[in-house]
């Protein structure tokens, strides 16, 4: 708390009246004797802290990793407060035995449930407090000095407010603790059992352990359907594929959608997600962006006319998932406006038979899905359970157990993979998976639907930081399409992931992600050619249980009241409420938010918002009358302004945001300049400013971030223009994983600065463009010494003006390059070293990419030869390239593709 917000104290005045310099020279004794011991006292409590990496409930943990790392960097802002914190700490250790099983007592006890509610808000309050003191000016030590105490008195009504609050804190937590035996008969240990911290705070798994598009036990489903597709002639048939939740009907729609057979048969093809909450000119606008218009601002009529007209003669699909509505009238005007004949189709999934019948699907064309056999049950399971084996269980000691979970299921793929992915990312010993088995039993017997006991029991089995991470999907709309940077940058933003000395704070929060779709927690949607989610989704029922849980927790609610977490949909109107610590835009794929001035200027007066995300919203109010309070939000870590073309400029009041650690302004084509406070965020981790045309350079002093690991859209500046940042600058930023440049003339680049990425040690993705370039032969030859360092493992090349590939493009210069894209520009050629000839060496390429090189003459057989790894291929307009196997990938549009090549 500031002190020029809160009238100072009676209590307080009343003995400065009497005696001021007595007083703070108490003070500063007081302080001055705490802080003797401060070495010791940060050591121990360092070590004390590290038992509670175990601790279930998310809010407690999420705090005390917070308080972890302030005491053991900045411990000099702590010195006056260390003892209280230090009990705060202590009350909360003796709390352990209660917590580890609070999630699901409280589940089924109102009394548990107002306990934890009141705990959470007390550390809520702690954390505020925390975050307070390390914004609270400091004055190099000073602040502990007895004398710095007598000549600055305004320091005392904070420290005193400050101590007094956390006193009160403790106090209660102090009766919570008194009082969870007499309420519950549940002892609280004198001291702390000794727990496997390490297994919790690091997933078992960092990346995708198993195919997520596998589909067992459907495929005689999808062929049905799809043999009654073929057979279709007249009008526009309709097939409904009907059945409860949980039981694969998109699953089967999407099998269907994505076959290659079925996508030769139909020109156009459409997915629409209908759902429970919908909007008829929503459906109408999503049907169009699958036809590539984005109709902005069309009337209904006008609407249905494009939808008619870029169907008219065509034969085409349309899938409607997930209809639940019994008033179709809505279809019905679709319908009509939908041109009929040429064997065009509509598939409809929904749980309520009545629905499909009223949308014109007939019995014969209705597919009720049965649940998975017994053996396919199990398989399912094991391709999961037992990835990391390939399918196969290698402990018979688990293999009754896990029929045992999978018979619980009853056959029901959505349960089979939840429980799935548990054991996935538990350790292979009896006993856990007994655990398991017997937890799953209990939560059947409170709830019959398999589907969400096994749910239930995902989220309760999470390690705790991961239900922060989880609760985080709340936020999101049925069926939205959800960015993995998003969440990956808000649960850093909020400090969801715990980090530890050395360690990627990008890389964590990836670790982050993969726990999660190791678990079946979230879909995959969309991956890059090189295997990387990009986008996500999470199903219906997962989304039932994490509002429900998100609710219990004040982490979300619909309403907006009382929550620290608001996601930004549609035509916003936002109440108050200062204890929001983030607000994000989770508007649905080409949709935008339209915020009214009275809400924006309500954003910047909840001072603990920690995330930011406004991207793709309209403001009914000019864009920098909000930015320009931003400056009162000095908690913010996390802040994304990505698609706002009115931005020209980010405002002065940026330059008090010390805590940023994320700032994403991709894609505003009006921002002309950076200011050069940029520069000085020492904590900046994340800076894209990619896709900014009308950005020229980037200010000088950037090499200064030294935290900085993804640096995107770098615009290196030329010699004349002396406030930019050089190239050069760029040797500096060793922790860097994630650089793309965008370089246009060879001034870009001095004689002395062609070596800067040799020695970038942590460097793993690399992208160079040169849009706009031209012939520039002087840059081809500075490009030619730009020497990527050894261990690059991603790299892309946009708009390569030379006519030859790079003398470093070859395997012995990137031993472990795993991924190449080459796409647009003028390469004709590859550099003969490319092929490795001379000394016998081989690419290790898994995955390329050719696009859009009408000029790229080579032999698609000595690709493969000096490729043997290569597993995945994409090639579009290619015209030159010769031999590629166009009969075994097909050719459709320009594009030749092929898949999981071995």
């Amino acid at each position: 708390m500031e002190s020029k917000e809160i009238p100072f104290p009676i209590e307080l005045a009343k003995y400065i009246d009497r005696d001021v310099f007595g007083l703070q020279i108490i003070e500063a004794q007081r302080i001055a004797a705490s802080s003797c011991h401060k070495q010791i006292e940060s050591q121990r409590i360092v070590q004390n802290l590290s038992y509670f990496c175990k601790m279930v409930d998310a809010v407690v943990t999420v705090f005390l990793e917070k308080l972890l790392g302030a005491l053991s960097e900045e411990s000099r802002i702590f010195s006056e407060f260390r003892g209280q914190f230090e009990t705060l700490q202590s009350e909360l250790q003796l709390m352990q035995s209660f917590l580890k099983d609070a999630e699901r007592l409280k589940r089924k006890n109102e009394t548990v449930r107002s306990i934890m509610a009141t705990l959470r808000e007390l550390i809520y309050e702690a954390e505020d407090i925390l975050a307070d003191c390390q914004l609270h000016p400091r004055d190099d030590g000073l602040l502990s000095s007895g004398w710095f105490m007598c000549i600055c008195p305004s320091k005392i009504p904070f420290q005193y407010l400050t101590g007094k609050s956390l006193a009160e804190i403790n106090r209660k937590i102090g009766n919570i603790k008194q009082n969870i035996t007499s309420y519950l008969g549940v002892p609280l240990l004198n001291q702390v059992e000794p727990l496997d911290a390490q297994n919790d705070l690091l997933p078992r798994w960092s990346g995708p352990v198993y195919d997520h598009t596998q589909v067992v036990g459907l495929e005689g489903d999808a062929s049905k359907i799809k043999q009654w597709l073929f057979e279709a002639d007249k009008g526009i048939l309709a097939i409904g594929v009907v059945g409860m939740g949980g039981l694969g009907k998109t699953t089967i729609a999407q099998k269907v959608f994505n076959d290659r057979k079925i996508e030769e048969r139909f020109e156009r093809r459409i997915w629409v997600s209908v759902s429970q909450k919908f909007d008829e000119e929503q459906i109408m606008r999503s049907i169009l962006r699958n036809l590539g218009d984005a109709s902005v601002g069309d009337d209904k009529g006008e609407l249905l006319k494009k939808i008619n007209e870029y169907l008219l003669g065509k034969r085409y699909l349309i899938v409607m998932d997930d209809v639940w509505s019994l008033d179709v009238t809505w279809w019905l005007r679709i319908y009509e406006a939908l041109p009929k004949g040429n064997g065009s189709s509509v598939i409809i999934t929904t749980r309520i038979e009545k629905v499909a019948q009223k949308m014109g699907v007939k019995e014969a064309r209705s597919h009720w899905p049965k649940c998975l056999s017994k053996d396919d049950s199990w398989l399912l399971f094991r391709k999961i359970a037992f990835a990391e084996n390939g399918g196969e269980c290698m402990y018979p000691e688990l293999e009754n157990v896990g029929k045992e979970i999978v018979e619980k299921c009853k056959g029901l793929p959505l349960a089979i993979k939840a429980v799935g992915g548990i054991m996935l990312c538990k350790p292979s010993r009896y006993h856990e998976w007994r655990r398991i088995a017997d937890h799953f039993r209990d939560e059947l017997a409170e709830n019959d639907n398999s589907v969400m006991a096994s749910l239930q029991l995902s989220y309760d089995e999470l390690p705790s930081y991961l239900k922060s991470c989880f609760l985080c999907l709340s936020l999101y709309p049925e069926d939205c399409i959800i960015a993995k940077d998003q969440l990956v940058h808000w649960w850093l933003g909020e400090g969801f992931i715990p980090l530890r000395s050395g360690r990627s704070a990008i890389a964590a929060g990836e670790d982050c992600f993969s726990g999660l779709t190791n678990r079946c927690l979230l879909e995959v949607v969309n991956k890059t050619y090189h295997g990387t989610i990009s986008t996500c989704k999470i199903h219906d029922m997962v989304r039932d249980v994490v509002i429900k849980m998100a609710e219990d927790d004040a982490f979300f609610r619909p309403d907006g009241r009382n929550c620290r977490h608001l996601g930004i949909t549609g035509s916003m109107l936002q109440k108050d409420n200062h204890k929001l610590r983030a607000l994000l835009s989770t508007t649905k794929t080409g949709e935008v938010n339209k915020i009214a001035s009275h809400t924006a200027k309500k954003f910047c007066e909840s001072r603990y918002l920690r995330a930011m995300d406004i991207s793709r919203s309209i403001f009914c109010m000019p864009l920098s009358s909000l930015l320009n309070q931003i400056g009162f939000l000095q908690h913010l870590t996390y802040l994304n302004l990505s698609h706002t073309h009115p931005l020209v400029q980010l405002p002065p009041s940026l330059d008090k945001l010390n805590n940023l650690q994320i700032l994403d302004v991709s894609y505003c084509q009006n921002l002309k300049t950076l200011p050069p406070c940029i520069v000085t965020f020492k904590k900046l981790r994340v800076l894209d400013i990619s896709n900014c045309g009308s950005l020229k350079y980037l200010p000088k002093g950037l090499g200064r971030l030294s935290n900085l690991e993804v640096l995107s859209g770098f615009k290196p500046a030329k010699s004349s223009q002396l406030e930019g940042c050089r190239i050069g600058e760029i040797r500096n930023l060793i922790r860097l994983r994630t650089l793309g440049l965008q370089l246009t003339c060879s001034d870009e680049i001095g004689d002395t600065e062609v070596n800067v990425l040799i020695n970038l040690q942590e460097l793993q993705h690399l992208s160079i463009s040169c849009f706009d370039s031209h012939s520039n032969d002087d840059l081809v030859t500075k490009l030619d010494k730009l020497f990527p360092p050894q261990q690059l493992h991603q790299l892309s090349l946009k708009f390569y003006p030379g006519k030859i590939s790079p003398v470093w493009l070859n395997p012995i210069s990137l031993p472990i390059l795993r991924y190449l894209s080459i796409s647009s520009g003028n390469l004709e050629k590859m550099n003969e070293r490319f092929w490795g000839l001379n000394d016998n060496a081989v690419w290790k390429i898994e995955g390329l990419m050719l696009e859009s090189l009408s000029d790229f003459h080579e032999e698609w057989a000595r690709v493969g030869q000096v490729m043997p790894a290569l597993r995945v291929v994409i090639v579009s307009w290619c015209p030159e390239l010769v031999s590629f196997p166009i009969e075994d990938v097909g050719f459709k549009g320009g594009v030749w593709k092929e898949e999981t090549k071995t």
